[in-house]
């Protein structure tokens, strides 16, 4: 199983970026997906999940009302769509994804079996 995550870069404070998470060797279908972040010198943070059944999206505190994630199972896709950027969200993304993730766990790094390489987002004017 391989995940990647792409489509950070470079944006600035108050701007949008959308990251994408795919899979290969295993459907994102009903398996748990998690993005987490890690920023310069600072632990990495949960930042927003889907679960198994897509019908639980947890969001971390400092993201809720500006992130959303979505899935396309279409496609294997699980997205982050990303509005109002700040600074502090510069960071690393990472999604992650596991099919034996319970709802409590969803936000727990720890929970899940396989991790994307991460992509960069830095917020900057």
């Amino acid at each position: 199983v391989q995940l990647q995550a792409f489509g950070g870069g470079v944006a600035q404070p108050g701007s949008s970026l959308r990251l994408s998470c795919t899979a290969s060797g295993q459907t994102l279908r009903g398996v748990a997906v998690g993005w987490f972040r890690q920023a310069p010198g600072k632990q990495r943070e949960f930042v927003a999940a889907s679960s198994r059944t897509g019908s639980g999206t947890p969001y971390s505190n400092s993201v809720k009302g500006r992130f959303t994630i979505s899935r396309d199972n279409a496609k294997n896709t699980v997205y982050l769509q990303m509005n109002s950027l700040k600074p502090e969200d510069t960071a690393v993304y990472y999604c992650a994804s596991g099919a034996r993730v319970i709802t409590s766990s969803l936000s727990s790094d720890i929970a899940y079996d396989y991790w994307g390489q991460g992509t960069l987002v830095t917020v900057s004017s």
